[in-house]
């Protein structure tokens, strides 16, 4: 049997295979799901992954999210750790209650700018996954 080439593209999520407002309710859940982190320890990166691993096949919209979700989950376990690191020299605690409140805060608007269709971007996030 001699080698083919691979004739098919580059895997590449179908335009959509959801819904609409499935569409944006899995995206939304992309980001909320980041809420598993008060549960379960790395909870907030676990649960993206998940509903990202899930969906990112059947709508491009829900990839997006989910990379970006995610993307935003890693960083902010990153500065979180630096954080915790930079309590031994009393400066982490004021960054750990900022850290929070900021992650929680983005978090919260891109839900919501996901149920409502649009695309949202986290500001100051490495885009680990492309």
């Amino acid at each position: 049997m001699e080698n083919q080439p691979y004739n098919n593209p580059p895997h590449t999520p179908p335009y959509s295979s959801l819904s609409q407002s499935d569409e944006r309710m899995w995206a939304m859940f992309a980001h909320l799901s980041a809420l598993a982190g008060f549960a379960i320890p790395f909870g907030n990166i676990i649960g993206p992954l998940v509903v990202w691993q899930i969906q990112k096949d059947k709508s491009a919209f829900v990839d997006f999210h989910g990379k970006e979700s995610l993307n935003f989950q890693i960083t902010m376990a990153i500065l979180y750790a630096i954080s915790f690191v930079l309590v031994f020299i009393l400066v982490g605690f004021g960054l750990l209650v900022i850290l929070g409140l900021v992650s929680l805060v983005l978090f919260i608007i891109a839900s919501v700018k996901a149920n409502n269709g649009e695309y949202y971007k986290y500001p100051f996030t490495f885009r680990f996954i492309q």
